[in-house]
């Protein structure tokens, strides 16, 4: 007798009421999870992944609606469930791992209090020990100092650090089903090795089932029994994870894998049907003098601890409390043409030194020089209205708190060309903001929409487009592609070494992917705990890292498996990655484009890979 899944969903569509008429997001899809399994779902930004969760969930946007197909929980329906039901469902039964975190966390409410509301409100804590367990929850996802954080705000911690919030919240009253989108998005690989493993000893221990919506792939084959692949709403692929990466029978999933950043390939490799080429571009030729050159940065910040007013009241018998250093003393360079990756845990002072180098926020000591000027004398709110503010542009890691809510992404790219550029006529701004958009791969018809109405990847695309828009000379890259699927990355990866090369641009690229800043960087420099404890070029410290602290990142990195293939069923290009194709006929389909195998196969792509069952739903094709 084959047992019932814990989630059950068939024949799924969900559709979204928009200015241009009804638009299906998730198309027809059957999914199913069991009791103690993880199921990853990969996909590009906007194939439905995310929708498939909040549809799941039933928290979706008040323009979407589940059109057809039926959602069962536990024998619950819930789709026709009502919503005092889905209330205690949600957090108990099933919990979810937004990709937002700051959107998650209520601005003006202590994470600590955020964490004891769940607890109390689920009768998993009384008054009395909701502290010391909302302490403890904090532990458990490798939060430092847990009980000082306990009074922290949203606003005071680091993209990673509410990542790690968001993942306590949703584990704090162990639910029978956890969906995580993105969980790992912020967070630097070796806490995200710790929390996925966290989260696999509680699915085990506690027979708890897991969705994974993840864009990597590595994460993906690593942590999950099945994948199930997802391409404009539909399913094109599920297969056991083992399978999958070994033996992929789409298209689409092959081109996934192509894409995945690997030793031993360059950055054309991962575009699809690139030519092989192996070699990597040599580094820029050192300038006599460089862009950028940071001698002993500070940026310390005061504890909470008494306030100047109570220590003039008593007197010098209270000392005033020692500020935190967030950055401590470092020195590095950035050559003309160069691109400089900074890596590090979450919390290690890699985005502060961006805000600072960027002029966002002031030092509290050190010198910042940029070509031949010290902007650290400059106060940051004279910098923003100087002509050299448009020398200096950044790419953000939180993509939406990053983007004006009530500007269209058109707007929002039009924004520093409004600022500091020339005056120009609406219909060259139009142009100029389309030609960006095409640059970074964001469809135009995607122009006219609010950040809401935006995927994440999608929003991430927008915060570079606009920073390139005045092509200046230094872009400081706080995670840019952490939210990009591994296909949209290649691209943006791509774009932005070409921008470098056509306009002679420096970055400093601050990521957690060591894999990704393999490929785009020319030096390294490695922080932890506010200071640079190894730097040099990405051979020196990717190969051949000289501190104990540049091993364990490296060994934190998630790889899908290598597959042992024939030498006539190599895809070529793939390098490590290499995968075996089943047959003749699947190698020759694994070389067309998804389109050309729909003209070959006419709509059978689907009946292949998932079972070829007829969607039911009533809306015209």
């Amino acid at each position: 007798m084959t047992a019932v899944p814990l989630l059950d969903i068939r024949d799924l569509t969900v559709s979204f009421s928009t200015r241009r008429g009804e638009v299906r997001a998730v198309r027809c899809i059957d999914l199913s999870v069991a009791k103690g399994e993880t199921v990853g779902i990969v996909g590009e930004s906007g194939s439905g992944k995310s929708v498939t969760a909040y549809a799941t969930m039933r928290i979706l946007d008040r323009a979407g609606r589940i059109a057809d197909g039926s959602i069962m929980f536990s024998g619950i329906d819930v789709r026709n469930a009502s919503e005092r039901e889905m209330y205690d469902l949600r957090g108990r039964e099933k919990s979810m791992i937004f990709q937002n975190p700051r959107a998650a966390l209520n601005p003006i409410r202590k994470i600590g209090r955020q964490l004891e509301d769940v607890l109390r409100h689920h009768l998993q804590a009384t008054r009395s020990d909701a502290r010391e367990k909302a302490i403890e929850a904090l532990e458990q996802v490798r939060i430092a100092d847990a009980a000082a954080r306990w009074h922290a705000y949203p606003f005071e911690l680091s993209g990673g650090m509410c990542q790690r919030v968001v993942i306590a919240l949703a584990l704090a009253c162990r639910p029978r089903l956890l969906i995580a989108d993105e969980p790992t998005t912020g967070l630097d690989v070796t806490t995200q090795k710790a929390v996925m493993e966290l989260t696999v000893e509680l699915t085990r221990a506690r027979g708890m089932s897991t969705i994974l919506i993840t864009h990597d792939l590595g994460l993906a084959a690593t942590y999950c029994d099945r994948v199930v692949v997802m391409e404009k709403g539909e399913v094109v692929e599920d297969a056991p994870s083992a399978n999958i990466f070994s033996a992929p029978k789409h298209p689409y999933t092959i081109k996934l894998m192509r894409a995945t950043p690997r030793p031993g390939v360059g950055l054309r490799d991962l575009l699809p049907n690139a030519p092989v080429s192996n070699a990597a571009l040599p580094p820029p030729a050192p300038a006599a003098e460089p862009l950028l050159r940071v001698e002993g940065l500070v940026k310390s910040y005061p504890r909470a601890g008494v306030g100047k007013s109570l220590r003039t009241l008593f007197g010098r018998s209270v000392p005033a409390e020692e500020g935190f250093r967030a950055v401590d003393g470092i020195d590095f360079t950035i050559g003309r043409g160069e691109t400089v990756g900074l890596v590090g845990e979450s919390g290690c002072g890699k985005s502060t030194t961006s805000m600072m180098l960027t002029r966002l926020i002031d030092p509290s000591a050190g010198r910042i020089i940029f070509d031949g000027e010290d902007l650290a004398a400059i106060p940051a709110k004279t910098f923003a209205r100087l002509p050299m503010r448009r020398r200096i542009q950044m790419v953000f890691q939180d993509p939406t708190d990053s983007l004006n809510p009530r500007f269209t992404a058109e707007r929002a790219i039009a924004d520093p060309i409004l600022r500091l550029g020339e005056s120009s006529s609406r219909a060259a701004l139009r142009t100029r903001c389309a030609e960006l958009a095409d640059l970074v791969g964001l469809p135009r018809e995607l122009l006219d929409r609010f950040p809401h109405q935006l995927s994440g990847g999608q929003k991430a695309r927008v915060g570079i487009a606009r920073a390139i828009a005045l092509e200046p000379e230094l872009v400081i890259l706080d995670e840019p592609t952490a939210a990009l699927d591994v296909s949209v990355q290649a691209v943006v990866l791509n774009l932005l070494q070409d921008l470098k090369q056509r306009l002679g641009m420096s970055y400093l690229f601050v990521s957690h992917d060591l894999a990704v800043v393999r490929q785009l960087c020319d030096r390294v420099v490695v922080m932890r705990g506010g200071r640079i404890v190894e730097q040099g070029s990405v051979g020196e410290v990717l190969d051949a890292p000289r501190e104990d602290y540049t091993r364990e990142l490296l060994a934190a990195i998630p790889h899908p498996p290598v597959a042992e293939a024939e030498p006539e069923g190599n895809l070529s290009g793939l390098g490590s990655l290499a995968f075996s194709s089943p047959s003749p006929q699947g190698r020759e389909n694994a070389e067309l484009a998804p389109t050309d195998l729909m003209a070959r196969n006419g709509s059978t792509i689907r009946s292949q890979t998932h079972g070829g069952k007829p969607c039911k739903s009533t809306f015209p094709t």
